[in-house]
């Protein structure tokens, strides 16, 4: 997966520096890497966002033993530390979708960072179906890890223009149960969770979900669900709110926390390359996620 993944990256720097001239569209799929095989088809929707006035790369970072691979884009004009966000990936890991997001925040004056949370348990591009994604990688991947990650992640950026004062983070499926959780650090000033899951049964990689830990958040969460969405039951919603509710006394961040439900929205919403793509509630999400993370000082 890192070879692959740097091959975007690097094609990604010399798109960049041709951008002055000319506008970039190149995906991951021109390049041979593309969207991960188990969310094709892509559908015509697909946004392509270009490199026109930012800098995207690929970094490394050394967390104990593994060398975490980051993909990151920021303006190629800024003065000051930078606004830093930090986007987590649906079970797919870094493909384009979510390069093309961390590109969408660094046009809007972030710096964006997606860090390869899945580096060591694999390339989820080498399986064809979700569950196999879910059980090869996902499962293999512990929260412990996924914070450690983070939180060097957050480390690198501040020593690489970043404001470590103003850290959001966001993600996706997968990514929306990791900003939960991401929002008890306390380095982090927001999250955004699109459609993450909120309850489960524990395992030894993953001992509490959302719904365990509202009481400690450090970091009010926007939760951005669909109501038509059949892995994330609208009753699993509902405990959220309440544990949330439950936790407001006593917790700032919890009670400034939110969930917005989309009526008759499936998972995935957000998701333009898929069939799942709803643009209504993807557009208003998004305006929502900026707005968040400027009224609550990211931005």
């Amino acid at each position: 997966m890192q070879n692959q993944r740097r091959k975007f990256m690097q094609t990604s720097v010399a798109s960049a520096a041709s951008a002055a001239s000319a506008v970039s569209t190149v995906s991951i799929g021109g390049l041979g890497v593309g969207f991960v095989a188990a969310a094709q088809p892509v559908i015509a929707a697909a946004i392509q966002t270009d490199f026109v006035g930012i800098e995207a790369s690929e970094q490394t970072i050394a967390v104990g033993n593994t060398k975490v691979p980051l993909y990151t884009a920021r303006p190629n004009k800024s003065t000051g530390p930078l606004p830093i966000v930090i986007v987590v990936s649906e079970i797919f890991g870094v493909h384009e979708h979510i390069a093309d997001v961390v590109r969408r925040f660094a046009k809007l004056g972030y710096l964006a960072i997606a860090p390869e949370f899945f580096t060591r348990a694999g390339d989820p591009n080498t399986f064809g179906t979700i569950a196999e994604i879910m059980s090869n990688i996902v499962a293999k991947t512990p929260d412990a890890e996924v914070m450690a990650d983070l939180k060097a992640t957050l480390a690198w950026a501040g020593t690489h223009g970043g404001d470590v004062k103003r850290v959001g983070v966001t993600g996706f499926c997968w990514g929306g149960r990791i900003t939960w959780l991401a929002a008890t650090l306390p380095e982090v000033r927001a999250g955004v969770a699109w459609y993450g899951r909120l309850v489960g049964v524990p395992t030894p990689n993953s001992p509490r979900n959302p719904v365990d830990i509202a009481a400690e958040l450090k970091a009010p969460v926007l939760g951005l669900y669909g109501g038509a969405d059949t892995g994330i039951p609208l009753d699993t919603v509902e405990k959220m709110r309440a544990a949330l509710s439950a936790a407001a006394a006593t917790n700032a961040a919890a009670k400034a926390s939110r969930i917005e439900v989309y009526p008759d929205t499936p998972h995935a919403f957000h998701a333009d390359y898929r069939e799942s793509y709803r643009a209504g509630p993807a557009k208003d999400g998004w305006d929502k996620c900026l707005a968040w993370f400027k009224q609550y000082g990211v931005a």
